[in-house]
């Protein structure tokens, strides 16, 4: 209900007399002030990605956090994308412990897809709304280094899978983000690395928007999922979590599959130095721009302590 109540607000901004506006706005001043200059490094993925008036809205709310002063960068997925192109092809994506298994054929579909398609629509619907945006990848400027991913059974460590051109992140230099950013530009940046011998890697991308985070000393990431946030097993949202709540919902199942990835990451950050990792429902209207201009929650906050 929530949410088409703020959807309906929203699209019919017109209905707000200029007295609430007024008030809206300068409830906003607030965070304006506390985040102006800060990094606020944005994981785009699910619905908002697919459906084209929530694509609008990501854009209008990553341009309007740049006009009042802040530094947002911008790292996409694209699952559903690459299933796309690689059922034109007649291939099924295969998936281990949430993550995707990438041989050489894949490797070439994931790369045309993520710094192609996906990445160069972004760009498009920033710069339509105002914004200056440029596109990275992991090669640019020496942005992301990367090595082939062992990843080691969850239940038996003694097992290892071979997830192909999979690659872990083993550093980011983010001087070409920062130069960016100085320059009044937004940078957008596919999760693809390049290793020792200049190979391919495919990382996942809640990985390299934990990593980026970190290592840019974001005041906040943001991860915009198709859920409300992380739920317990009853379904209800918890809003606000501490690292060691999360290794109790790991522990008990209560967090598995594609939310693993996005969780070990989102925990990684909060304990590395970044000051608050949300974990937003993309399917909101403007949900972005809600959770960093208003004390309304709209996901999960998870706290380093």
């Amino acid at each position: 209900m929530k949410a088409e109540t703020e959807a309906s607000t929203d699209h019919d901004s017109n209905r707000i007399a200029p007295r609430d506006k007024a008030e809206i706005l300068a409830q906003a001043l607030p965070y304006i002030r506390k985040f102006h200059g800060k990094t606020i490094v944005i994981k785009y993925g699910g619905n908002a990605m697919t459906d084209p008036e929530l694509q609008q809205d990501f854009a209008e709310d990553v341009v309007l956090l740049k006009l009042v002063g802040m530094n947002p960068v911008v790292v996409h997925g694209g699952g559903p994308q690459i299933e796309d192109a690689l059922a034109k092809i007649g291939k099924k994506g295969e998936f281990i412990q949430g993550m995707r298994v990438t041989d050489a054929e894949t490797m070439e579909v994931v790369e045309w897809v993520l710094a192609g398609q996906v990445q160069q629509d972004i760009v498009g619907l920033i710069n339509v709304a105002g914004g200056k945006a440029v596109g990275l990848t992991g090669r640019d400027g020496g942005l992301i280094r990367a090595r082939k991913m062992k990843m080691v059974d969850r239940d038996d460590p003694s097992k290892v899978y071979d997830m192909g051109q999979v690659g872990e992140i083993e550093s980011i230099d983010p001087s070409v983000v920062r130069a960016l950013q100085d320059d009044q530009f937004i940078p957008v940046i596919s999760p693809l690395g390049f290793g020792v011998h200049n190979e391919n890697y495919n990382i996942n991308a809640d990985v390299v928007a934990g990593k980026l985070a970190e290592v840019l000393k974001a005041e906040k990431l943001m991860m915009l999922t198709n859920t409300p946030g992380v739920l317990d097993k009853a379904g209800k949202l918890l809003t606000n979590l501490s690292a060691r709540e999360i290794d109790a919902l790991f522990a008990d199942g209560t967090i598995s599959g594609g939310m693993l990835p996005k969780i070990s990451s989102a925990l990684d950050a909060a304990k590395n130095g970044v000051n608050t990792v949300h974990i937003i429902d993309g399917r909101v209207p403007h949900a972005m721009l809600l959770e960093v201009l208003t004390e309304q929650a709209y996901g999960t906050m998870i706290r380093s302590h």
